[in-house]
C-alpha cells in the first residue's frame, strides 16, 4: 500500500497538481474538523459508490488517523485504481504538523 505524509500532501497542494483528496469519514465528522477542496464517500459506502471516482487519477485517502484510509487504499486498490496513497495519520497529523486551527478530536 502506498502512503504519504501530511507535508508530502501539502507539497502536493501547493504545486496545484491535479489529485483527489477522499475523504472516508462519517458526515458527522466533516463538521468537526475538515480540508478544502475533498471528495466525501464514507467507508461503508465506498465500495458501491468507487464508480464515482475515476481510476486514472491520483487519490490521495484521509480520515481521522489513517486506519480507515487504510482500508479505503487497499479497496480501491483491488478494484483496479492504480494510483492511491493513504495519507500517514490522518486529519490528525494534518492538525499536528501542518495547520494547528484544524481542530483534533
Amino acid at each position: 500500500m502506498n502512503e504519504i505524509t501530511v507535508t508530502d500532501l501539502k507539497e502536493i497542494k501547493e504545486q496545484d497538481k491535479p489529485f483527489v483528496l477522499l475523504d472516508v469519514r462519517e458526515p458527522h465528522e466533516y463538521y468537526i474538523a475538515d480540508l478544502p477542496n475533498t471528495t466525501r464517500i464514507p467507508l461503508g459506502d465506498l465500495e458501491g459508490r468507487a464508480d464515482e471516482l475515476n481510476k486514472d487519477d491520483e487519490i490521495v485517502v484521509m480520515c481521522r488517523s489513517g486506519a480507515r484510509s487504510a482500508n479505503a487504499t487497499n479497496l480501491l486498490t483491488e478494484k483496479g485504481f492504480k494510483n492511491v496513497s493513504n495519507l500517514k495519520g490522518g486529519i490528525l497529523a494534518w492538525s499536528r504538523e501542518i495547520d494547528p486551527s484544524v481542530p483534533e478530536y
